[in-house]
Order: structure tokens, then C-alpha cells, then sequence
């Protein structure tokens, strides 16, 4: 199975508090989600859950296509205002593994995404994702770093 990483920087114009409570509440992950994606989050009570190892958040979305799906994450691991990783353990990656990491820095904040994933099915898979996934993703997180800049300013 050939697994993918893709590394994403943007450096944010606010403390290390702010970012740590806009960016680690599932909540927000619509706002900074395309809208063709039709993110919702389906988990119960959300609003108010402070994120910690193991908690298990649900999601419909439409990655592709408009086709509407299912995707369960796990939250894994968490260091309070340095970093937490979520892992896909039912969705559309066959592994999906993305570490969310914040540093604070002259200014400011420096967030760094590391995001490891594999869309599975050998040789259709690595085509899938060399014409259709990777520049998909690669979308998301660009229209997220403009929307990200949008609510906090550019650095």
C-alpha cells in the first residue's frame, strides 16, 4: 500500500492561545473546510468538548464528486498548546494520519500540518491520487490558508 505526506506551514498573527483554541475544536473545522465539501460534523455535543486522547469524532462529508460520506476520527494523541494528531478509523482513506503542530514565534504562531495517508486499491489507488487526490487535498488546505488568513490576518 503506498502511503502519501504532504506538509503544510502558515504563520498566524495571534498568540498561542488563540490558535490552540480556534484549531483544536472540531467545531471549527466546517468554517475552515470548503463548502463543496458539505462538512458536518454529526458527533453529539461538540460544541463544548475540550479535545483529549481518544475522543472519537464523526463527520458527513463529500470528499469527491458530491458522493456523501461517513468518516470517523480518533483523536490520539494531544500536548496541550503544542500539538494533537487525529487518525481516520472509518472514512475514505485506506490510513489517514494527520499530526497538527503549533509553535509559538517572534510575532506570532507557526502551524505545521504533517499529513500521512494512502488511498489503498495498488495501482488504481497511486493514479487516483497522482490525477484526482492529491491536488484535492492540496485544494482544501489552500482555500483553508486563505480562510484561515481571513479570520486572523496575514502575518
Amino acid at each position: 500500500m503506498k502511503t502519501y505526506r504532504l506538509e503544510f506551514t502558515q504563520k498566524l498573527p495571534i498568540n498561542l492561545d488563540t490558535a490552540w483554541d480556534f484549531f483544536s475544536s472540531p467545531m471549527n473545522l466546517a468554517e475552515i473546510t470548503p463548502q463543496n465539501m458539505a462538512f458536518d460534523v454529526t458527533s453529539p455535543n461538540m460544541a463544548s468538548t475540550k479535545m483529549y486522547p481518544g475522543l472519537i469524532i464523526t463527520y458527513k462529508v463529500s470528499p469527491l464528486f458530491g458522493i456523501k460520506l461517513s468518516w470517523v476520527t480518533e483523536i490520539t494523541h494531544v500536548n496541550d498548546k503544542e500539538y494533537f494528531i487525529d487518525e481516520q478509523r472509518f472514512g475514505p482513506f485506506a490510513f489517514w494520519h494527520h499530526q497538527h503542530h503549533f509553535e509559538k514565534i517572534d510575532g506570532g504562531v507557526l502551524m505545521r500540518d504533517v499529513l500521512h495517508y494512502s488511498i489503498g486499491w495498488g495501482p488504481i489507488g497511486v493514479i487516483a491520487n497522482a490525477m484526482i487526490v492529491k491536488n484535492r487535498i492540496n485544494e482544501i488546505f489552500k482555500f483553508r490558508y486563505q480562510k484561515v488568513e481571513d479570520l486572523f490576518g496575514r502575518f
